[in-house]
């Protein structure tokens, strides 16, 4: 995968499980896209609001196209997740940190998205632009 292409023609990501809590790895992550330029969507039907954006039930729900979907959910939602990442037309499906699913990745990429899992979006790209 490469990484600079992908994050280069990355503008909008949909954050999936984004919390409200600024204690939580979503929220931090999510906040550092923000400022550094990424429109972030919130995706979690508990909320209303996070980050200053209003927050959606499901990506089926987005108001406007999305680059990437950044998965902040247990291993068992992935496949669901999948299935819409791939149904409203995102190019990536990012699965964060501790997160692995064989299917999600079989959905995603029979769909032609590229697919990273078990990774941080800050992390990597810290790493690519410091």
């Amino acid at each position: 995968m490469d990484f600079a292409t992908l994050w280069q023609h990355t503008h909008t990501i949909a954050v999936v499980g984004l919390s409200a809590d600024p204690s939580r790895a979503s929220h931090r992550v999510a906040a550092f896209l923000q400022a550094r330029g990424f429109r972030v969507l919130p995706v979690n039907p508990r909320h209303e609001q996070v980050l200053g954006e209003p927050c959606y039930p499901s990506l089926l729900d987005l108001p406007e196209p999305v680059d990437m979907v950044d998965v902040f959910r247990r291993s068992e939602h992935c496949p669901e997740v999948a299935h819409q990442a791939v149904a409203i037309g995102a190019r990536c499906l990012w699965l964060q940190l501790g997160i692995v699913s064989v299917e999600a990745r079989r959905i995603a990429e029979a769909a032609g998205l590229a697919y990273v899992e078990d990774r941080c979006t800050l992390i990597e790209l810290r790493r690519l632009k410091g």
